[in-house]
């Protein structure tokens, strides 16, 4: 299964970052990689099943679903490469009865909204584009990154910040989830944000799910450097002693808790690359260049 795009993302209206057909064999791996606090993921795939599969159906009852799933948390939680993950798993599942299209949104692509401009593009996006690509597969998800961008809480909005055009693109958006809802049962929404106080409160109350990832807990921290160091080895094999260290990586986790798991990763490639001869070849590396990838480290955690 190749990765491909309906059509270059650059024809379509801005916003529109990405247009591919799941399943697709590049969009395997990150629903693995990101590690989640026991039937979160389970919970974020029925959901997503649920509301594509059946959502003709359910759309027949009272309190019928809007089709969005909202995941917040901090930076570095991995809420994007979990949609994405999603993406493909769902598209996976329902293989039998069609592909799947997968949409990408960047907010801030968006034309400014002087003018309106950016409310407009939004409803179009809602009312024009993102049906007629729904129309062409059975099924259709759509990721949009820093959501709160297009779904500023209005009800803080403050006056320096135009809260006129403030008003009118969360307006646009909401407008249009509520149409595409109407008329295209069979699209899922995700969207993400760092800043889910920033997030407009009739935008929350339209979410059929709402998840907060945090920041990993010690455990989670050990596991997270344990797979790191074991997926390293499996390139360079030289770093067999180091991945099954356990006394080395309970030590190590000891002290990044409180990272987000993004920064974790990265301190195996740190460490990889502290010196020049360990660069050219990470075999070489010791416990003390990661040690010392972490102290570089911990003077930059937040305090």
């Amino acid at each position: 299964m190749a990765l491909s795009s309906v059509r270059p993302a650059a024809n379509y209206p801005p916003g529109i970052v990405g247009v591919h057909t799941l399943p697709a064999d590049h969009h395997e791996g990150p629903w693995d990689s990101i590690i989640t606090p026991p039937g979160l993921k389970e919970r974020l795939l029925g959901t997503g099943l649920l509301i594509l599969r059946h959502g003709r159906a359910l759309g027949q009852l009272n309190g019928a679903p809007h089709g969005l799933i909202l995941l917040s948390g901090p930076p570095g939680t991995g809420k994007t490469t979990l949609c994405q993950g999603l993406a493909q798993k769902v598209a996976l599942a329902l293989a039998p009865r069609g592909a799947t299209t997968f949409v990408e949104i960047d907010p801030h692509a968006f034309p400014s909204d002087m003018l309106g401009e950016g409310p407009r593009a939004v409803g179009r996006l809602f009312s024009d584009t993102l049906p007629e690509l729904a129309a062409r597969r059975p099924h259709t998800i759509v990721l949009v990154d820093e959501i709160e961008a297009l779904a500023v809480r209005r009800s803080t909005a403050s006056f320096e910040t135009n809260p006129v055009d403030v008003h009118r693109a969360t307006d646009a958006l909401l407008s249009g989830l509520d149409l595409l809802r109407r008329s295209c049962p069979q699209v899922l929404v995700l969207g993400t944000t760092n800043f889910a106080a920033a997030v407009d409160e009739a935008f929350l109350d339209r979410a059929d799910l709402v998840l907060r990832l945090g920041l990993p807990d010690r455990p989670t921290v050990e596991r997270i450097l344990r797979e790191a160091l074991a997926e390293a080895a499996t390139v360079f094999p030289g770093l067999l002693g180091v991945a099954s260290d356990e006394a080395l990586i309970s030590e190590l986790a000891d002290r990044c808790t409180g990272l987000d798991g993004r920064r974790v990763r990265k301190l195996v490639l740190s460490a990889m690359g502290s010196r020049p001869d360990v660069a050219l070849d990470p075999g070489l590396l010791t416990a003390a260049d990661l040690r010392a990838a972490v102290d570089a480290e911990l003077p930059a955690r937040p305090q």
